[in-house]
């Protein structure tokens, strides 16, 4: 089956990527003609595990193909996805559609035969309606049906997820739009992935829905770990004895930072504008943008306070090392980190703010003025009054802590994440903080 997919960013390229790999013709499209040529070069537009080796290996065969010319990409496709950016829009914090609703726009009028246009990116209940409306006013000929395919898509660890998902939710009103998708995802049977069929705006909802939850769990376990810090409780041990629960998993509920990324910050934002303006506040989802908002910001206080306990009484002038700066390991996306805000609030405090991380330096330099960027772990650390573990990258798990305690000003560390055992630490010579332990 031939199709085509508009936008090359994360979620079309892995998308795009993933269905050649089950042997369908995929044509991926993008406006940036400096995306297309990379791609067509072999050089990856982001840092995804496994995601460079897949694109090689689907392109020599054939069957994947990037080009910036919509009309021939959508040329005979069977099914057009779009898989464009929906960001939160400036001023307001609704999902900007503008993109989707103008490659709607551009995708009717080059239709050669009946499609099955599919969002694919992610978009508030009822912008599949507005998709139909405008592919229905250009006037095509052809029968096209609007369907809702959210993804489900971890970054690190994307190609899994989508090869072996959950669920697939389609939103569909035709059945012959839902044959259409049962035939793009028939490889997915073989492993019993269940597909899920509901009504359009019901899979767009789907989607935010579950955003917000787990974001909700995240903010949750975030809360009691400041409670138990202050009743002398472990977080950890909390997290686990009501992780067994089988109603309530144990999946996201890691004390740390807060959440950032390209989804939760701006999903849950979207949800809230989109219950507004349906007169059907979701407090809940409000209180968990508030408190992860302010947690993120607060950890530059944490790391001042922890500074004062080990003895720096004034911060201005003193040296701090931010090991992990995207938002999570395995990918370069810096949107919305937390080393964005805590790297804001120590410079507020006049401290010198260095930084490294194993993928996302490029993009961080550019989000982070200010910030000097270190060749590697060790030497972000030299000199430092703190070092700060931020995000969990692997090459964090196991640093030589002699070697770093010969190398820093202070003897201290800031474990944002739980990744050291306290004992340890201090048995280095460590002044030790971390998340919700005593």
């Amino acid at each position: 089956m031939k199709i085509a997919v508009v936008g090359s960013g994360y979620v079309g390229l892995v998308s795009g990527s993933c269905f050649a790999d089950f042997g369908h013709d995929v044509v991926c499209i993008d406006k940036d003609p400096a995306k297309i040529e990379a791609l067509q070069g072999g050089r990856m537009p982001i840092y995804e595990p496994g995601l460079a080796e897949l694109v090689h290996k689907n392109a020599a065969a054939g069957r994947l193909r990037f080009t910036t010319d919509l009309a021939a990409g959508v040329d005979g496709a069977a099914a057009v996805f779009i898989a464009v950016g929906t960001p939160a829009r400036r001023g307001d914090g609704h999902a900007d559609l503008s993109y989707v609703y103008g490659a709607a726009a551009e995708i009717a009028g080059h239709l050669t035969g009946d499609t099955v246009v599919v969002t694919k990116s992610t978009v508030p209940v009822g912008t599949g309606d507005e998709v139909e409306r405008i592919i229905g006013e250009a006037g095509t000929a052809h029968t096209v049906a609007v369907v809702s395919n959210p993804e489900f898509l971890r970054e690190g660890a994307a190609i899994g997820d989508f090869k072996r998902p959950d669920r697939i939710v389609i939103g569909a009103e035709s059945e012959a739009a839902r044959d259409v998708m049962r035939e793009i995802y028939r490889p997915l049977f073989l492993n019993r992935s269940p597909i899920m069929f509901t009504g359009r705006r019901t899979a767009e909802l789907i989607k935010y829905a579950a955003n917000a939850f787990l974001a909700t769990k995240i903010t949750f376990i975030n809360e009691m770990a400041d409670l138990c810090e202050e009743v002398g409780a472990d977080v950890q041990d909390v997290s686990r004895g009501i992780g067994l629960d089988n109603r309530i998993g144990a999946k996201f509920l890691h004390a740390g930072p807060g959440y950032g990324g390209s989804c939760f910050p701006k999903d849950t934002l979207a949800l809230l504008k989109t219950a507004e303006d349906f007169g059907s506040p979701v407090r809940i989802v409000e209180a968990v943008v508030q408190v992860n908002d302010a947690r993120k910001r607060a950890m530059g206080r944490k790391v001042i306070e922890a500074m004062a306990k080990a003895g720096i009484a004034d911060p201005r002038g003193r040296k701090v090392a931010l090991l992990g700066l995207t938002f999570k390991p395995n990918t370069d996306d810096m949107r919305d980190s937390p080393s964005l805000a805590i790297a804001t609030a120590l410079q507020d405090a006049g401290i010198e703010v260095v930084g490294y991380d194993p993928e996302g330096m490029e993009v961080a330099q550019a989000m982070m003025p200010g910030v000097a960027m270190a060749s590697d772990t060790y030497a972000a650390a030299q000199g430092a009054d703190a070092i700060v573990l931020v995000t969990e990258w692997d090459a964090f798990r196991a640093l030589d802590l002699a070697r770093l305690k010969a190398l820093v000003a202070t003897p201290l560390l800031v474990d944002l994440r739980n990744v050291y055992d306290p004992d340890e630490v201090r048995a280095a010579g460590f002044h030790y903080h971390s998340i919700g332990r005593p």
